[in-house]
């Protein structure tokens, strides 16, 4: 299927993954860089443990700055996990469009985002292997890392982290079971130009979550380590 027709198929009907920790299911950028120095991620989450469904999008300015948009509060979003790596979480409306099967739009606040969707020699491969593999291989830590190892070079994404501490030093597991490459986005932020996808001279990450070199799209599964305000780091301010 075409990464629109998954998209939709989650939408209709969400599920969440078993578990006992914090889960989520759904799609999105994994993490785009620009040779401008800009970073941009989205995630599309149609089932929540924690709350209702919802998207956020991640931007990091060339400065490093982090700020989180998310369409419902920031304890039921991505900066219940990596708020106390980022600068802002804006709770707003996000729109996410399809006008083509492999091309997707984002629009937030003053942020206008468009990319196109490929399938690669690499991705094929990567979601061949993916589909044969056990439920259960997914929560192991180990296999998560050889998976990440042969991953992150044969896309040409530089390091990927599947599993490891989040930066509010939650425990997590990342599943990322069909991927697409991003070999085309256009990004505006009030009108002005993000410029030309490519890596960044030194690959960005938070926690042990690695921003990919190259522009990645996925369908797939996150498990959090439950919050304990006891243990683990408060949210940054909310605009």
């Amino acid at each position: 299927m075409e990464p629109q027709e998954h998209a939709l198929r989650i939408e209709q009907s969400p599920s969440l993954p078993q578990g006992d920790e914090e889960r989520f299911n759904g799609y999105g950028v994994m993490g785009l860089t620009f040779e401008s120095g800009h970073v941009l991620g989205l995630r599309r989450f149609t089932a929540a443990s924690i709350g209702p469904p919802y998207t956020s999008v991640w931007h990091r300015d060339p400065e490093g700055l982090w700020t989180f948009y998310a369409d419902v509060p920031p304890l039921q979003s991505c900066s219940r996990y990596f708020g106390s790596a980022i600068s802002r979480a804006v709770e707003c409306p996000i729109a996410i469009e399809w006008p083509a099967p492999r091309r997707l739009t984002v629009r937030v606040a003053e942020l206008e985002w468009e990319c196109e969707l490929a399938q690669t020699p690499a991705t094929r491969a990567l979601n061949l292997m993916a589909r044969a593999m056990p439920d259960a291989l997914w929560q192991n830590g180990k296999v998560l890392s050889m998976m990440a190892s042969m991953a992150g070079p044969a896309l040409g994404a530089g390091k990927l982290g599947m599993h490891g501490e989040a930066p509010n030093r939650q425990h997590f597991i990342a599943n990322p079971m069909i991927v697409w490459a991003i070999p085309w986005s256009e990004a505006r932020l009030g009108g002005e130009s993000f410029g030309p996808v490519g890596p960044l001279p030194e690959q960005a990450h938070l926690g042990d979550f690695w921003i990919p070199q190259r522009g990645l799209f996925a369908i797939g599964r996150a498990f959090f380590e439950p919050f304990d305000a006891a243990r683990h780091s408060a949210l940054t301010s909310c605009d």
